[in-house]
């Protein structure tokens, strides 16, 4: 985790003291319902209870003395506990194993950090609807290959964002579903030495599912699956950074983030205004997709268990959620704060002479009786001349001064077919279908 890329709110999530606290409260929750079976004296589980009512600090650097020692974390754990609560800690891991901490655990702070990551998709969604909104008309081209196609609406753009993103809310609480089971079923997944209802217990009380065959471990095909969704998340958010960065450029200059006084851009170049934000978003984002394939290796364990999973996890747990907490909220900001210019939108729009509107020309001539061969033609011959021109000649003058185009449209009919306002004819339509 790199502190720069992180909020305190997600990091708090992964902070050793947390973690401990979750440790914590699935003994107590399992050593109460054992108490309840009549495993234990129901004596062990109130003196756990009772400690932790006195808001106890947890020592963190205690228990790593001790782990420096045993080797084993989750032993120098109980050990530390017990130290606090005295004899009824004796009772505590009765039938359970490491891991059915260690993965229920995780299982509590990925559905906790889900909760922040769909806040903060719910935070971004409404940016995004805001500026879709207001501009839902603002007339803009569309590109494909990067080249001039037909004009869109700047608020169309922004849309097609909301929608994916709304898709990425959906993918994330399905995620939370998938990650959210617990797991206390003891050595090789048996319930040999553990009953079945402590698992149900401590599942209630954490707020999770219970996992059918855990197998001593929750299976990783789960954790590949969370860790996939925040890499499409991240592919969504990359999406809309390269865009506002190609907007930004300075031949295109249609949109670009806000630049705040005293900022600087560059070292060298008292000109520059640089679309850093977007650029690290872009950065952020193949991090947060390279923790994926680690994820979806984790899969294949040996047998009923082994630990291959355990390291790769302590990194991509903390460091995807945080980098995707931190990704969300700065992209939030930066389509808050986007600066937006409707003029330079209409000014490279019309650079190219009209050629935007070769598509309803081309139409025209099919329905007035030309092979559509020969209209592409026509077409495209008075077209490749504005392109050639830099956009200096107009196709529509040129379409007018064609024989071969005129014998089929009047001038009336061919400057219709440069209508801008034809193409947003349909904005309602798909704004009612993205917005409700």
């Amino acid at each position: 985790m790199v502190p720069r890329y992180a909020r305190p709110e997600m990091t708090a999530l992964w902070e050793p003291e947390a973690k401990y606290r979750i440790w914590f409260e699935i003994e107590a929750h399992a050593t109460e319902k054992l108490g309840e079976l009549g495993v234990v004296p129901k004596s062990a589980a109130k003196a756990l209870w009772d400690w932790w009512a006195t808001n106890p600090v947890i020592d963190v650097a205690a228990i790593d003395a001790i782990e420096a020692v045993t080797k084993h974390d989750v032993i120098a754990f109980l050990t530390w506990v017990a130290e606090q609560v005295g004899d009824e800690a004796r009772f505590m891991h009765q039938g359970m194993t490491s891991s059915d901490v260690l993965d229920t655990t995780l299982a509590v702070q990925l559905a906790r950090a889900s909760d922040i990551l769909i806040a903060d998709l719910d935070a971004l969604l409404a940016a995004i609807r805001t500026r879709a909104e207001e501009h839902k008309y603002t007339p803009t081209i569309g590109r494909s290959h990067g080249i001039h196609a037909e004009p869109v609406t700047f608020g169309l753009k922004l849309a097609q964002a909301y929608a994916e993103f709304a898709r990425c809310r959906e993918r994330m609480i399905a995620a939370k579903a998938e990650i959210a089971t617990c797991a206390i079923s003891g050595a090789v997944g048996t319930f040999a030495n553990v009953d079945p209802a402590v698992e149900a217990h401590v599942a209630e009380k954490l707020g999770l599912a219970i996992e059918p065959v855990s197998t001593q471990v929750i299976p990783r095909d789960r954790h590949a699956m969370y860790f996939a969704t925040l890499a499409v998340i991240a592919g969504s958010i990359e999406r809309l950074a390269v865009e506002i960065r190609h907007l930004q450029r300075t031949e295109v200059l249609e949109a670009e983030e806000y630049f705040s006084p005293g900022q600087k851009g560059s070292s060298a170049m008292p000109h520059k205004r640089n679309p850093i934000l977007t650029e690290n978003l872009t950065g952020q984002a193949r991090m947060i997709r390279a923790y994926a394939l680690p994820a979806l290796e984790n899969v294949a364990l040996w047998h009923e268990r082994d630990i291959s999973h355990s390291s790769v996890e302590r990194f991509i747990g903390p460091d995807a959620t945080i980098t995707l907490d931190f990704a969300l909220a700065r992209l939030t900001g930066v389509v808050e704060k986007l600066l937006i210019y409707p003029e330079r939108m209409q000014r490279n729009m019309d650079s190219m002479g009209g050629l935007v509107h070769s598509q309803r020309v081309l139409l025209a001539l099919t329905q007035a009786g030309v092979s559509r061969e020969d209209a592409y033609a026509l077409v495209q011959r008075n077209a490749m001349k504005v392109w050639e021109s830099g956009g200096a000649l107009s196709l529509l003058d040129l379409l007018k001064a064609d024989p071969q185009v005129t014998a089929a449209l009047t001038a009336e009919q061919l400057e219709e077919k440069f209508d801008l306002a034809y193409h947003f004819k349909h904005v309602d339509t798909i704004f009612a279908r993205v917005f409700g």
